[in-house]
């Protein structure tokens, strides 16, 4: 069967893409963000997975304020990097994995969680600075991405958004779904976005980086307290960004330990602030 061998957590800051793709990365403001993923570029390199489910936000590309679905999955076999307004990133088309992304699909709603079902969309920087922090600088044209990505879209843009535990319980079906898969696949689940950030208002650049590291703590040992994070402490706590913090705990939701195993190894934690007035997050756990 397939099954989810590791967890992966990071802030997916649009400036961070636009520093690797303008060759910024050692400047002096960078040099410390960058410096936070070598660990994990190298263990991408060890830990090669078949597939990666990565769970996002999309930022009004692939859906407008016409249509929010609260959880999307692309089904598709490839996405292009989408033009945010400066023109999409320098970077490779992302390959999907229609069979199991299919197959996910019909598990969950079957386990009754709602899901868009998405056969072609761009994906923005939400999905691709991620795989670039993860995988590292890949050649547009004859580069490619390590693997096959399901993407997952959740909306944390547009009130309502879904519960942390929502997103937990969320996560839990995923990892059944995942196991049901008849291939022996190594799958890992990344939830991005985060950590405090607000960019608008009286508060706009405001972060809190004892909020955060509380978070990363329960993470690593409680993710169920995670769970439990009304949505006003994350507005209160971490700002109206803060939210994006949910879809972490899809990701959390589909370890091992959740369903009664150990807890996972903690692999590479990271913080630091600023990347472009946002406190940037990284996690990496092992089942």
């Amino acid at each position: 069967m397939a099954r989810i061998t590791a967890s992966v957590y990071t802030s997916h800051v649009p400036a961070i893409g636009a520093a690797l793709d303008l060759g910024k990365t050692h400047e002096p403001y960078w040099q410390p963000v960058f410096k936070g993923y070598e660990y994990s570029k190298q263990w991408m390199k060890e830990n090669k997975p078949d597939v990666i489910f990565l769970v996002y936000n999309d930022h009004a590309t692939a859906f407008s304020l016409d249509i929010i679905p609260t959880f999307a999955i692309g089904t598709a076999a490839e996405y292009q990097p989408a033009d945010e307004g400066w023109g999409p990133r320098p970077v490779p088309k992302v390959i999907g994995h229609p069979e199991l992304a299919s197959h996910i699909a019909q598990s969950v709603i079957q386990q009754d969680f709602d899901l868009t079902i998405v056969n072609k969309m761009d994906v923005d920087h939400g999905l691709t600075v991620p795989l670039s922090l993860m995988c590292g600088e890949q050649d547009p044209v004859k580069g490619a991405w390590p693997c096959p990505v399901i993407p997952f879209a959740v909306n944390v843009v547009q009130y309502p958004v879904p519960s942390g535990r929502r997103c937990f319980n969320l996560g839990q079906a995923i990892r059944k779904a995942v196991e049901s898969y008849d291939e022996d696949l190594n799958v890992h689940i990344w939830g991005t976005g985060g950590m405090s950030h607000q960019l608008q208002g009286p508060r706009a650049g405001l972060i809190n980086k004892d909020f955060d590291n509380r978070f990363l703590d329960l993470l690593e040992t409680n993710p169920a307290a995670a769970a439990d994070i009304p949505h006003i402490d994350y507005v209160r706590e971490a700002g109206s960004e803060g939210i994006e913090l949910v879809m972490w705990l899809i990701a959390r939701g589909a370890m091992a330990d959740v369903a009664g195993g150990p807890l996972p190894k903690v692999k590479h934690r990271f913080f630091h602030v600023p990347a472009s007035n946002t406190a940037v997050g990284h996690l990496i756990l092992e089942n």
